[in-house]
């Protein structure tokens, strides 16, 4: 299946650069593009996306302005695509607020051409971009240096079981799916099932917002060893 993109920057080059390389991938297809939030949240609904490659700071509308608009979107529109937040930053803090708003992850502006193109692909399928413990130390920064911006969600842990709850303290402390498995003793199978009903029952987008609900519901403290 075609995975459909968009890119919305606002420097023409970056735009045309990364269309001509993810153009030549057989799976994916660039419908369209966009140099301002405003006009990428309009150029998504209008052409339905996969995946919004969104870059942080632009004129009219930022990135993070514009990822909250296509993940929360107004009553009567439907489509909710991935957004892949672009940075010049490894730690930013429009990323963090990207990634609370529902975004899939981050990816440097300066990556290699092959860690885009495995980018789009890895968010197309619903999965979120980041390594696992790099999940864990952006969130940990975050949570550490703004406690006081922390909320709490924690009632809402109450409809995990103690194996689901132990699932999400796990990825939140950085462990893969396999080294779940291993601790707990499970089939890696077993794992993604619970990961998979944790995110229903908490109506997480991926892993990484599942990251910031752990920390943000004092599940899982800063600092805390994996």
């Amino acid at each position: 299946m075609t995975i459909r993109v968009i890119i919305v920057d606002d420097q023409a080059m970056v735009r045309a650069g990364f269309a001509a390389l993810l153009s030549a991938q057989a799976d994916i297809d660039v419908v369209g593009e966009a140099p301002d939030g405003r006009q990428g949240v309009d150029v998504s609904r209008s052409t339905h996306p996969d995946v919004v490659l969104m870059d942080v700071r632009m004129p009219e509308m930022d990135g993070l302005a514009a990822a909250r608009e296509l993940l929360n979107p107004p009553a009567g529109v439907v489509h909710r695509p991935k957004v892949l937040m672009l940075t010049t930053f490894d730690v930013d803090d429009y990323v963090y607020e990207a990634l609370r708003a529902g975004a899939s992850g981050f990816l440097l502006k300066d990556a290699p051409p092959a860690d885009l193109i495995a980018a789009v692909r890895v968010v197309a399928a619903g999965d979120a971009l980041l390594a696992p413990s790099v999940t864990r130390r952006l969130i940990a920064d975050f949570a550490a240096q703004r406690p006081a911006r922390r909320q709490n969600p924690a009632l809402r842990l109450n409809g995990l079981t103690p194996r689901e709850t132990e699932v999400l303290e796990l990825i939140a402390r950085g462990l893969s799916n396999q080294e779940i498995a291993d601790r707990l003793i499970l089939a890696e199978q077993t794992v993604k099932t619970h990961i998979g009903r944790v995110l229903a029952k908490l109506d997480l987008r991926d892993r990484a917002q599942a990251v910031v609900f752990a920390y943000e519901s004092g599940l899982v403290a800063p600092g805390d060893a994996g």
